[in-house]
């Protein structure tokens, strides 16, 4: 009999990652990113496929950080790593070390994402965007202190306006932590608080030379400045995302300086001109001054200048006399509203409304008795006629002419014979008293008697 060798499901599990993992050496693969996501471990777990096949991927938090695009849903990659297999869920899956694009550098795609991200922001808009001052007297510039850049600007700056006062900050504008450097370069030099304008510059490289100027972190150093920024990075076909954020791009760190200052001759230039108005607007205010003085000259306020002081004096004692009639008139219509208001204050008096409520309570009370008292006597009348009427209606009055009036046991009146048989019980009523009967005899015949 043959032996059988079993293995458990973890056993298996171990010899077939034993035997990928030593195998399958490291490797690139070609293919799309899909099913992204990146939970709070800072992990990221992805799918990538092409058209007949797929493998899952995860790519460390300490990999990610060191990759310069952002990985993204249908993003082309290759992706360099190795396989490792998942015990517990018996799958296995790529770990990624190395990821780039495809077709664009891995560099290009990141700006472009963080271009795409920045301008949905509105930060790249021109109505954000502030003027340059036009004689700025203090200048701060961010770059590096021993490179061609600064020779130039400081040369430009010089030959144009000697005497202007500038402030160099430097940084590094190249290599690890070069991007924080010029972003708190920015920072600083507003903290000053008499900055007027900033240059944040360097020459010409490749890419990766002027990736600083590509981080997200000096593009919002540049959006938050309170001085105006000027970007002037590389040579003139050199864009970055700083100058997409500045509020002005010039094509070189000298053209820069060029922008900020302006030449010393033009300025003078400018000023004379300035002169040459204001002195010709100032004549002309003088010329319309003696012109105005020679017009109230021949006024009588100049040949005879205590003419106005009697005028007035006179106008016053005008404006007194109808003050005081005013005043007369306004006394003797104060009296006569106070006469009136004494008269009604008077009649409004409790004695004086007592003896006249007095006066209508007696009216009335009199007018009230003859009303009541007249009343009574027609009440009293309709009485009488009522009760005579009543009395010719009542059977008492017809009992008092000697008839009766009969009931049966049970009360009922007796109008004809046939209500009764002999022997029943009635009850005649009199005019005064009543008879207690029985019946002995009942006849129907029409024996009434005559009246």
């Amino acid at each position: 009999m043959v032996d059988r060798r079993v293995y458990t499901v973890s056993e298996l599990t171990t010899q077939i990652r034993d035997v990928l993992e030593q195998q399958v050496l490291p490797f690139w693969v070609d293919g799309e990113i899909s099913n992204l996501r990146v939970p709070g471990s800072g992990h990221a777990y992805f799918t990538l496929k092409d058209d007949q096949a797929q493998i899952r991927a995860v790519l460390f938090r300490n990999r990610l950080r060191r990759i310069r695009f952002e990985p993204e849903d249908g993003l082309h990659v290759l992706a360099f790593g190795s396989l490792e297999v998942y015990a517990p869920r018996g799958e296995y899956q790529m770990v990624v070390e190395l990821m780039e694009p495809q077709g664009l550098g891995a560099l290009q795609v990141a700006v472009e994402q963080l271009k795409a991200r920045l301008q949905a922001e509105g930060l790249f808009d021109a109505g954000r965007k502030r003027p340059l001052p036009q004689f700025p007297r203090k200048i701060g510039i961010v770059t590096s202190p021993t490179g061609a850049a600064i020779r130039d600007m400081l040369r430009v700056i010089g030959r144009r306006f000697r005497d202007l006062h500038i402030v160099i900050r430097p940084v590094r504008v190249q290599g690890e932590g070069a991007a924080r450097e010029i972003a708190d370069g920015v920072a600083d030099l507003n903290a000053l608080g008499d900055v007027d304008v900033i240059i944040v510059g360097r020459g010409g490289g490749s890419l990766e030379d002027l990736w600083a100027f590509n981080e997200e972190v000096v593009a919002r150093a540049i959006v938050a400045s309170k001085a105006p920024v000027i970007s002037g990075v590389g040579h003139e076909v050199d864009f970055t995302v700083a100058d997409f954020v500045a509020d002005l791009r010039a094509p070189t760190p000298s053209a820069a300086a060029e922008l900020v200052v302006r030449e010393k001759e033009a300025v003078v230039d400018t000023l004379r001109d300035l002169h040459h108005r204001l002195t010709r607007a100032i004549r002309r205010r003088l010329e319309g001054g003696r012109e105005r003085l020679r017009l109230h000259a021949g006024r009588r306020v100049l040949t005879d200048p205590a003419r106005p002081l009697r005028d007035g004096h006179r106008r016053l004692d005008d404006l007194a006399a109808r003050l005081r009639g005013a005043l007369a008139a306004r006394r003797r219509h104060a009296g006569h509203r106070l006469a009136l208001a004494t008269q009604r204050l008077h009649s409004s008096t409790p004695a004086v409304r007592i003896s006249s409520g007095r006066g209508l309570l007696a009216q009335f009370r009199g007018g009230l008795g003859a009303a009541v008292r007249r009343s009574l006597d027609r009440s009293q009348q309709r009485v009488r006629v009522a009760a005579g009427k009543l009395d010719g209606l009542s059977p008492l009055a017809v009992l008092g002419r000697g008839y009766s009036l009969t009931r049966t046991a049970a009360g009922e009146i007796v109008r004809r014979a046939r209500q009764v048989a002999p022997g029943d019980p009635v009850r005649v009523l009199l005019h005064e008293g009543r008879l207690d009967c029985t019946v002995v005899e009942a006849k129907e015949e029409d024996d009434r008697p005559q009246v």
